[in-house]
């Protein structure tokens, strides 16, 4: 057994350079087809870091009763941060509300109306971060059943948006990875499958003197393994050398908290390593197969 895996390393490494123009030619088809799915694979990173980044910014926020003690407050705030579903939780003082109110007005260009007014007519508040968009409805009645509380924003419908958007740009993202994918598996299948036509009568020649299926294919997938992994290499020394405008890149669109290549380097490195070795394998037995079953 090892012996027939040396003989068709050695076959393979032999084929490699002895077609060496179309060896190349599929090298550079798996490595741009490469690049392809690792580029969108990154974005779509971003992008599932952008709608999470979103989800966050929804709150529940409540208003304080003006009669509510401090002691229940604190007590309040320690029993809704203790929730499942909280992810943290945030008192604002009718002073602190009323100075970002006056800062969201200036920030408008708009007057500063409250000048004018003889005392705060804001409430201190409760402003509630969840994990889970979707799990407001719990947070919203645990809040409400407290006598501390005047009144909970209804944020039904904002957060039926939110969820509604963000679970179709998640599903859409994964249906154009799979279609990428599919796109990329097709054009190397047929990049190696030119490679394989022009050793056609090569084959044809070791069927006739009684080769066996597998003593013809093995060199063939072991030749496919390594246009895949020498792909792969040449795809990760890419995106190596371009991470960091890459990741500038994806600060400016997605404006969120840097997303660096380096943070998701592991995941892109198996997907790449992962999908040059199985399309070059698959690629290559798909290929070969075609001349094996005639």
């Amino acid at each position: 057994m090892i012996g027939f895996l040396a003989f068709s390393l050695s076959r393979a490494w032999q084929g490699f350079w002895r077609n060496v123009a179309m060896s190349l030619a599929a090298t550079a088809t798996m490595t741009l087809m490469l690049l392809l799915l690792a580029g969108f694979f990154i974005v779509q990173n971003g992008l599932l870091a952008a709608l999470t980044f979103v989800e966050q910014k929804v709150e529940v926020e409540a208003d304080l009763r003006p009669t509510a003690l401090d002691a229940d407050v604190d007590a309040l705030e320690l029993r809704i941060e203790a929730l499942p579903e909280v992810l943290e939780v945030d008192y604002v003082s009718k002073e602190e509300a009323l100075r970002r109110f006056r800062e969201a007005r200036a920030a408008q260009g708009e007057e500063d109306l409250t000048r004018y007014l003889d005392s705060n007519p804001l409430h201190a508040s409760l402003q509630v971060k969840l994990r889970d968009p979707a799990d407001f409805g719990t947070v919203m009645d645990a809040l409400r059943a407290d006598p501390a509380v005047e009144r909970v924003k209804n944020i039904t419908d904002l957060v039926g948006r939110v969820v509604t958007v963000t679970d179709f740009l998640r599903t859409a993202g994964l249906a154009i990875l799979a279609v990428i994918g599919a796109i990329v598996l097709f054009i190397i299948i047929n990049t190696i499958r030119l490679a394989v036509v022009g050793r056609a009568e090569e084959i044809e020649v070791m069927r006739l003197v009684g080769a066996s299926d597998a003593f013809i294919r093995w060199p063939f997938v072991f030749e496919g393994a390594l246009v895949g992994l020498l792909g792969a290499t040449l795809t990760l020394a890419t995106i190596a050398a371009v991470a960091d405008p890459l990741g500038a890149f994806m600060y400016d669109f997605f404006r969120v908290l840097p997303i660096r290549v380096g943070a998701i380097a592991r995941d892109v490195s198996l997907l790449v390593l992962g999908a040059g070795l199985g399309l070059g394998v698959v690629g290559a037995w798909i290929s070969v197969r075609t001349y094996l079953i005639r």
